[in-house]
């Protein structure tokens, strides 16, 4: 594990201090509980399945991997094992690792779905097979058995009122583009229903787009045909969903010749993302702490695995399509400005001052105060 993963995972003991210390009962609250019938005999010596979604967004590999096998060691004194599988954007690839799950007998599945709907047919296959399922940070359809994310409307409220901030007056004096995420995402539309209750009768949105598979380069394609469509002094602000995208934007933006550029938002807290904001190319992105979401999903997933109640660990309950009243636990999210990268990334050990102020960056750190 490299230095910055090994300051993320201390940050999981931190970050998740209420999840942790909510679940230390949880197997004594295990009570007669019935087991899933391929629960673990053997204590902690467990096998967890953990299948991510894609490897284009930096957050999954670098973050969230490390941080919940870090967590799963912790919790079972290093007797787990991790199995692990990315889809690479393919739902097809996906539900075909969690047969290869069931073939391999895991006592638990983490799933973060690449489409939410399309694995509902793989999760119920996997409780079938009396594997208990987590759904990670996407809500995805079928008998899950516990869920963990942000509060995923909120974000996108949070990144609206940024914008509006950002435009000030100007609000009312042009248009603004909506970059929403892929239709396979739950979280993208939740992301969409926020930020619509923020800017819907303060703004004019002039185009909307929702973004294939959130790649950068279908927001870049999308962002300039809406600059064509709309004059490119028109557009007076973006709302992108993530800071991938956002990237992309901001290149067409550039592309098109506009200075200064207008304020687009972003999610994530992505190193480039971080950059730009420190450049003042994108105005902010939101910061979601990714060690106490893999320490409740990891959390979950062991409990589950022994056939203990999860009760203690749990903060809400939502509904997906197909089942109401999901136990889950939500995290808060932080709007990530210039004003506080250093009492945010920095201080949670995501990214230090050196990473994030290289040569290209130390003049604009120096100005924010950075370094």
């Amino acid at each position: 594990m490299n230095t910055r993963m090994r300051r993320a995972a201390v940050a999981v003991a931190a970050g998740a201090m209420a999840v942790s210390l909510a679940a230390c009962g949880s197997a004594k609250e295990a009570g007669g509980e019935k087991k899933p019938s391929n629960a673990a005999a053997t204590g902690d010596a467990i096998k967890v399945g953990l299948l991510l979604p894609e490897n284009q967004t930096a957050r999954y590999e670098k973050f969230d991997k490390p941080l919940i096998e870090k967590k799963i060691a912790d919790l079972t004194g290093g007797k787990a094992e991790v199995v692990y599988a990315n889809a690479k954007q393919d739902a097809t690839t996906q539900n075909s690792q969690v047969d290869t799950m069931i073939t391999n007998k895991v006592n638990v599945l983490i799933v973060d779905a690449v489409d939410a709907k399309a694995i509902a047919g793989a999760v119920k296959k996997a409780k079938d097979a009396g594997i208990p399922v987590v759904a990670y940070d996407r809500l995805a359809e079928g008998p899950i058995d516990a869920y963990t994310s942000f509060d995923n409307e909120e974000v996108g409220k949070v990144q609206g009122k940024a914008l509006l901030e950002a435009l000030g007056d100007k609000a009312k004096d042009g248009q603004i583009v909506m970059m929403n995420g892929s239709v396979t995402d739950p979280n993208a539309a939740l992301f969409k229903k926020g930020a619509h209750s923020v800017l819907d009768g303060k703004v004019t949105i002039g185009k909307e787009y929702d973004t294939k598979e959130w790649k950068p380069e279908n927001a870049n394609t999308n962002m300039a045909g809406a600059l064509t469509a709309l004059g490119k002094d028109k557009v007076i602000g973006v709302y992108s969903a993530n800071d991938g995208m956002a990237g992309g934007i901001i290149t067409a933006l550039k592309a098109a010749g506009l200075s200064p550029l207008p304020p687009v938002t972003g999610q994530d807290a992505e190193l480039a993302g971080v950059q730009r904001i420190v450049a003042g190319e994108q105005f902010m992105s939101v910061y979601k702490p990714y060690a106490p979401e893999a320490a409740a999903a990891a959390e979950m997933a062991v409990a589950l695995a022994k056939g203990e109640k999860i009760d203690g660990i749990i903060n809400n309950k939502v509904d997906s399509p197909t089942a109401k009243g999901v136990p889950s636990v939500l995290i808060p999210v932080v709007s990530l400005t210039k004003a506080n990268i250093k009492d945010t990334v920095v201080k949670d050990g995501v990214y230090t001052v050196d990473e994030i102020c290289t040569d290209k960056f130390a003049t604009a750190c120096t100005t924010i105060g950075l370094k």
